[in-house]
């Protein structure tokens, strides 16, 4: 079997590749200030939700679109609040600081339209929380730093809002420095399903 017609559910799923909503840069000001200091992802990723990681390789990104389009068109477009922070322990004994995007209930339906698209897609519920939609701001040596940061950015932090409109699947080459890329965009909502073809003429 080539790689033309191996099942997109056979594929290798690859680090380089994800399914992400990401905040429009207007609003990354105050994620970037932390994120500069602390991050070291910070030229690697966006600031992004991650809803479907690892992902398929770039080269079929297209069909993935097509799988997932119809499930972020049952999504009508909301307001995100980041506000409040919480921190993941890894097994290296390393900590991620990061914000929470409300409401996390509705990032929660996002990410299950999504993976039931492509339900071998199932990486991010497989931590003991299941699925806990953040943006990272920080990797620190310990636990107790990234508790410490959370603290001190909970006393400190304005919260950020934006309206989640899309979401994006993006790509990196792999290459030490290379940062990811949006490749494809697909618009929340039952608007977006509407093809061009259907939309009413000017008069």
């Amino acid at each position: 079997m080539d790689d033309a017609t191996r099942p997109l559910d056979l594929e290798r799923k690859v680090p380089l590749t994800a399914v992400v909503l990401i905040p429009p840069k207007e609003v990354w000001g105050p994620i970037q200030t932390v994120r500069e200091v602390h991050d070291p992802q910070f030229f690697r990723w966006m600031p992004h939700v991650t809803l479907l990681f690892p992902f398929v390789p770039e080269r079929r990104l297209a069909e993935a679109a097509e799988l997932l389009r119809p499930a972020a068109a049952s999504i009508e477009p909301f307001e995100v609040t980041l506000q409040g922070f919480g921190h993941f322990t890894h097994e290296s004994g390393t900590g991620t600081a990061w914000v929470t995007p409300h409401p996390v209930s509705a990032m929660a339906e996002l990410q299950s339209a999504l993976q039931k698209a492509m339900p071998w897609c199932d990486d991010v519920l497989m931590f003991s929380g299941g699925f806990t939609p953040h943006v990272s701001v920080g990797r620190f040596r310990s636990r107790g730093d990234a508790v410490r940061m959370t603290i001190r950015l909970d006393t400190t932090w304005e919260p950020v809002r934006f309206m989640a409109k899309e979401v994006a699947l993006i790509s990196r080459s792999g290459a030490p420095n290379d940062p990811f890329h949006v490749q494809i965009t697909l618009p929340l909502g039952a608007q977006s399903a509407v093809s061009a073809e259907e939309q009413p003429s000017a008069s």
